[in-house]
């Protein structure tokens, strides 16, 4: 993409991540889900070590990947997995 654009991009991520009514933990655990939904594995890894940063537990990431089940079928419990593995346990 063109420098322009990876900017936008870039303030784009920074807006939506910001705290607001919603906490940084929670916003990285939603896009924690949307990325094994997208089953997308560099999002899945960028946002795991973003939400642990933000002070997500392995439980939280638990819980979250079971909602992803519930939403999404097999394909989660894979992709749950690489959930999993980036957080380091």
């Amino acid at each position: 993409m063109t420098p322009e654009t990876a900017a936008a991009f870039k303030q784009l991520h920074h807006a939506a991540l910001a705290a607001n009514v919603l906490d940084t933990k929670t916003k990285e655990l939603i896009a924690v889900a949307c990325g094994i939904s997208r089953l997308c594995e560099n999002c899945i890894i960028h946002h795991v070590k973003a939400a642990k940063t933000a002070g997500a537990t392995l439980q939280e990431l638990h819980e979250t990947l079971d909602v992803c089940t519930l939403m999404n079928g097999g394909p989660a419990t894979v992709y749950g997995k690489k959930a999993i593995e980036a957080y380091g346990a």
